[in-house]
Formats: C-alpha cells, structure tokens, sequence
C-alpha cells in the first residue's frame, strides 16, 4: 500500500504544481490588464514592479488555490482512468476510497496551510500590495514632451516644442512658460533650440538653450492707481540654463499605518476586535438619535411625557387624542398650527433619513469585517470540497490532459464563484447575514460532492455520453409506437363489437366456426354434383408435414 499511496501522491503532485503556477499566471495577466494604465509610462523601476507583482500573486492565490485542486484532481483521476490504472487497482480489490485516502490526508494538509496563509500572510500581503499601487498611481507620467503639444506636467512650467530630433536629443521652437511666481503668463522663454537632461538622482531637469528670448512683464509699483502699468522687457540670449524641479515625479512611499485598518490588511483577532467595536457603535449610534428624536419638539410637548427615554415609559403612556387637541385651537390660530406641525414633521423626516443613512453606512461596512472573518475559513472548506468534485468526475470520466477537465473545472468554477459574488453583494446590501452568506456557495456544492463520489464508489457512467443516447433512443422508439393507431372496430357505439348481429354467442362462433359460418371441425361439404371442391380443382390435397401422404378417404 505504501507504493501505492506513493505513486497516487506522486501522480497529483505535478499536475497540481501546473495547474496553480498556470491559474495564477491567468490572474496575475487579468490584474495587468486591469492596472496597466497605472503603470505604464511612469518610469518605474524593475524592483519596484517586481515587488507589486509579488504581493499580488499572493493576494491571488486564495481564488488559484481551489481552483487548482479542482483541475489537478479531475487530470490525476482521469489519467488513471484512461491508462486504466483504476480498473486494475479496483481488480486487485482495491475500493476508490482507499486509493483516494492518501490525497484526502493531503488536500487536508492544503486546506490546513491554505487557512494560515489566509489569517497570517494574506493581511499582510495586502497591505503591501495596496500602499504601493496607491504610491504608483499617485506618480507622476514620465517626461514625455511631444511635439506641437504643451507640456504642463512639471509643476510651474508650461512648455511647448516644435520639433524633436530623437538621435541627438535636440529640441527646435522652444517656448518655456515660468509659473513659478504664480502671477500669470507674465514671463515667457522663447529659443531657437535647446537640450534638456536629468540628473544622476532623477530630481531635476536642466533645460539648455540656445539663441533666444526673454519676455518679462513688471509691474510699476509708482503707478498703482486706477489705471497701472506695466512695463515690458526683453532680453536676448546666447545660451541660457533652466533648472526644473521633478520632485513630483519620483516615487514617494506612503506610510502603511494608514492602510492598516482596512478589513483585507486584518487577522482574526483584528476583525473580531473592529467587528465588535463597530457593533457597539451602532448601538450608541441608534441610542442618541432614539434620545434626540424624542426630546425634539414633537415629543417634549406632548401631554404626560416626562422627559425619559426609557421605552418602558414611554410604552406605559396614554395614548395622545389629537382630534381633542385640535378642539382648544382658536379658528384663527389653526393655520399657523398646522404650517408649525408640518415643519417639525418635515424635520423629524430629515433627521430620521440622516440617522438611517449614518446607522445603514455602519451596518455595511461591519458586515465587510464579518465576510472577511469568514472567508478565512470558507477558502479552506472550499479546497477540501473541490477535492472530492473534482476526483470522482475524473474517476466518472476517465479522461485526462487539459481538454475534458478544464472544461468542466471552469464550469463548476464559474457556478461557484457567481454564488459566492452574489451571496457577498447580498451580505454587503444587509439582506442576508455573513455566517450563511458566505458559506451558500459551499453548502450547495457539498451534496454535489457527495453524490459525485458515491456514484463513482459503485463506478456509475452518469458521464457515458453513450448511456444519454440510449436513453434518448428509447425514449424516441417509444413515442413512435404510442403514435401508431390501433384499427377501430365498425359497429355502433350502443352495441357490444363482440356480439353477433344473427344472436348466436361469439365464443361458440370463434370456438366452432370459421370467418364464413362453417364449423372448423367439419369435413368441407361437396357442392351439388357430389364431388369434392379439391378434387373439381384438379390439384392434388396438400401434402401431411411428416413426409406421409394422407390416408385414402373410406
């Protein structure tokens, strides 16, 4: 048994390395795809993308994992179905549970690691991945000018160039607006040519340029009156250096204290800490709008009310008569009433809806902590159920490779993966709680599991495409027998079909007598002449079966 547990093990671990290697390969390329704004065109390091990628492959590998195991055990099987492996273990009296017992000790192993990995490196994981795309996208493009387009990336400078020649670096038409005074377009560079360079840091950009102009507007501060002016000046350049500041476009790293309250960035010590924190400031929350609601003034005025708060007080008070109240209000006192009682409806209605909103927000964003607390253990569950979808199906289909078992690994994934999306927008929406929510997609594929796996434990061909078409067949030659019509019998409805119109009984006509009235155990009567019919014919009697001709009539 030991070489055999071995060669079981052996035979799922390398299709389980592909698999996940492959899937989260598949994920890292969708996140990519879904950031690639974000990072191109921003001159980011290689360490710096490496260390992204990093932290999102590990991000990544709570969805890779049960898929994974799913693929790898539906491959595992179907190739010992399809070498027919199984069939000699089952010959040699080997059951299909035993021969799955050493990959079930395994994927309880996984499943064990898989919930470390989700309550230790996970949040941890998170937090990294999440405060460097934040630094990323908060980084500034790289330099980039393009030609007959300002440029107004570079804080305090606006420029603008004709022509670039990309094999010497040279810019032709160069105009250079300084904002750096914060005045207006009031000093402008206009030049023939120039070059521009960064230095070794990356902190600032040198502008050189050749054959040029200054524009300089200055205020004249003896005419500040009602009618100022300005006076322009103008200087003329050989050569002129123009340092830049790129502070903006270096990569700042944000200090990751303030992602760490995120409910993704937590353990389960951490989540049930906030959860519970939350809870109890709902409840304060729901507390001091009950209190302020009821000492505004809709409530204080009201005959018999103390000032307490205290439902039990308040649900032993008599009940207000308004039509009595209405009565003691002078007719013309009346309209300005119902105008106050409207107002301070409307506001009661308004503080209501903020309270409801603040109190709803609240609700939401606890029920995330209860989804994330949950998940740590559902992502272990999910692995250990996969597992025992995916060995019976390959057990059931006895095909292996990548054809047959990624078909159906990403269909049973899909259908997983759609519940579990919908049940957290449900969670997240307070329509369901967390602790059902987020185990629905688990429970419902459980029953498939175990139906799958007793059905291939008495090796059942519910996956025999040629099983569906005999069924089919059978179902098709039976309609069209039920199509073919019986002959009707001609008679009137009132009368018996069976019954002979002359009287007789039809049991002594069927039993005694053939279609035209002559008893079967009679000899054929002779026609008027005295001779027999068979010999008028001239042929002779048919012979006896036995080989033995008749005997002569007496």
């Amino acid at each position: 048994m030991k070489k055999l547990h071995l060669f079981v093990i052996k035979s799922y671990i390398a299709p389980m390395a592909a698999t996940f290697c492959i899937t989260l390969f598949l994920l890292l390329m969708q996140f990519l795809w879904k950031y690639i704004d974000d990072l191109v065109g921003k001159g980011l390091e290689f360490t710096v993308i490496a260390e992204l990628l990093i932290y999102t492959t590990a991000g990544l590998v709570p969805m890779a994992l049960p898929l994974a195991i799913l693929l790898a055990s539906i491959m595992t099987f179907g190739n010992m179905g399809e070498y027919s492996e199984l069939t000699a273990l089952k010959s040699a009296g080997i059951p299909l549970h035993k021969i799955m017992m050493p990959l079930i000790i395994l994927i309880i192993i996984i499943s064990g690691s898989a919930f470390f990995f989700s309550n230790n490196v996970l949040p941890h994981a998170n937090l990294k991945m999440r405060s460097l795309l934040y630094d990323i996208q908060q980084k500034r493009p790289e330099l980039q000018i393009r030609e007959g387009v300002f440029y107004n990336d570079i804080d305090g400078y606006s420029i603008k160039i004709s022509e670039r020649n990309y094999h010497t670096n040279m810019l032709y038409d160069v105009m250079i607006y300084d904002h750096t005074s914060e005045d207006g377009n009031k000093h402008v560079t206009v030049a023939d040519s120039g070059l521009m360079r960064m230095t070794e840091d990356k902190s600032h950009l040198v502008t050189t340029l050749y054959n040029g102009h200054n524009y300089i507007e200055m205020e004249d501060m003896q005419s500040l009156g009602p009618d100022p002016t300005f006076p322009h000046r103008r200087d003329e350049f050989d050569e002129q250096v123009i340092i830049m500041d790129l502070s903006g476009f270096a990569l700042e790293r944000t200090d990751e204290d303030l992602f760490r309250q995120n409910y993704q960035m937590m353990n389960l010590s951490q989540l049930e800490y906030y959860r519970d924190s939350l809870y109890n400031h709902i409840s304060r929350l729901a507390d001091s709008y009950v209190t302020r609601m009821l000492r505004t003034n809709i409530i204080r005025h009201e005959p018999g009310y103390s000032g307490s708060t205290d439902p039990e007080k308040l649900g032993k008070r008599e009940p207000f008569d308004i039509v009595a109240v209405e009565d003691t209000i002078p007719e013309y006192q009346k309209a300005g009433a119902y105008e106050h009682a409207l107002t301070q409806a409307r506001s009661a209605r308004s503080q209501i809806s903020s309270s409801r909103t603040s109190i709803d927000w609240n609700i939401r964003y606890m029920r995330r902590h209860e989804m994330e607390w949950q998940r740590k253990f559902t992502l272990s569950f999910a692995c250990f159920i996969f597992f025992f979808i995916g060995a019976p199906l390959g057990a059931i289909i006895r095909k292996g490779g990548l054809g047959m078992p990624v078909v159906v690994s990403v269909l049973f994934f899909i259908f997983y993966y759609v519940i579990d999306v919908s049940a957290e927008k449900f969670i997240r929406e307070n329509v369901i709680l967390a602790f059902p929510g987020m185990w629905i997609s688990s429970i419902i594929l459980l029953p498939i599991g175990i139906f799958l796996t007793y059905k291939a434990v008495n090796d059942s061909s519910i996956m025999n495409i040629d099983t569906y078409i005999n069924g089919v067949k059978k179902l098709f030659n039976m309609a069209v027998n039920n199509n073919k019509k019986e002959p009707e019998l001609v008679g009137s409805s009132d009368e018996n079909p069976f019954e002979d119109p002359s009287g007789e009984n039809p049991s002594e006509t069927l039993s005694g007598k053939n279609t035209s009235g002559t008893s079967y155990g009679e000899n054929p009567p002779e026609n008027s002449s005295g001779e027999n019919p068979e010999a008028r014919s001239g042929e002779d009697p048919p012979e006896d079966p036995s080989g033995e001709n008749p005997p002569d009539n007496q």
